[in-house]
């Protein structure tokens, strides 16, 4: 009896999981210490934090050229195919349950302690007690050692990169349409613009950084605002570079001739990613920025 299944391609043993997961490590203790070092003058955190990235970046590359060279060879079947998408899907979810649970640490932060600690809900006696100049209001101005900040405002750069990020939703879509027609100079002319949008995205964030410290003294030590400000656009910040590396990981690929209409999952992928990661900014932009 002849089987049905189509032969699943099972990789050689990697030691990509083992760098990547070195890396997280790294960038995870390193920002903790990094956020410890601006508390105590310390050192040593911010060298940690940037040695994780760089164990990351050349994990994905690598891993990216492992998987590029297996598929290139014919090695992967449609079986192998649906697992991509399983996993990506997957991926996407639990990326979704990680901004989840910042933008409840925000809800619950405004809906919840603020009010707590100005006095709502018969807690008078605590607001008393714990700040009694305490004033519930959002975005919180000021700290309870008396440091007063400002708020970003949602207009200028934050709008700006708002228009540029869905832009290049529009140009990576087009990008994707071009690919399944079989017009490769669209292809590459709508998805080089589209890594560039993301790159400038960057670029005007990290001047939003400079003007917040230098200018605004909004830092990450300026309070619950100040921390869930920089812990949410940070984090995005890092999904974007991740998205634009992906992005041009695929561009290069698709200089060289890679893909074709029906067998693209892997600029798929890139596609899935990037527009999770507009959406996202989307929610963001609405609920750090403007109201």
């Amino acid at each position: 009896m002849t089987s049905k299944h189509q032969p699943y391609y099972v990789p050689a043993q990697s030691a990509w999981p083992i760098i990547g997961a070195l890396g997280l490590f790294l960038i995870a203790f390193g920002a903790g210490s990094y956020v410890q070092q601006l508390k105590n003058d310390g050192s040593g955190g911010g060298y940690i934090l940037l040695a994780g990235i760089a164990v990351i970046l050349f994990m994905i590359f690598g891993w990216f050229r492992t998987v590029i060279a297996e598929s290139m060879a014919g090695l992967y079947s449609g079986q192998m195919d649906r697992s991509f998408r399983q996993g990506m899907s997957w991926f996407i979810f639990s990326e979704i349950m990680f901004f989840g649970a910042f933008f409840g640490a925000l809800f619950y932060t405004r809906m919840i302690a603020v009010p707590w600690l100005g006095g709502a809900s018969n807690n008078a006696m605590t607001h008393e007690v714990l700040w009694p100049a305490f004033e519930a209001i959002w975005p919180l101005e000021k700290t309870p050692d008396g440091t007063s900040t400002q708020a970003m405002e949602w207009h200028g750069l934050p709008l700006i990169n708002t228009i540029l990020l869905l832009t290049s939703s529009f140009t990576l879509h087009f990008a994707h349409m071009a690919l399944e027609k079989g017009k490769r100079t669209a292809l590459t002319l709508y998805l080089g613009i589209t890594i560039l949008l993301g790159l400038s995205f960057l670029v005007l964030q990290a001047e939003e950084y400079m003007h917040a410290y230098t200018e605004m003294g909004l830092t990450l030590s300026s309070g619950v605002y100040g921390n869930t400000f920089f812990m949410l656009t940070g984090f995005h910040g890092m999904h974007v570079t991740l998205g634009s590396i992906f992005l041009l990981v695929l561009f290069f690929r698709v200089l060289k001739g890679h893909f074709a209409p029906g067998k693209s999952f892997a600029f798929e992928a890139g596609s899935w990613y990037w527009h999770f990661v507009d959406v996202v900014w989307l929610c963001l932009f609405l609920f750090v920025y403007v109201l």
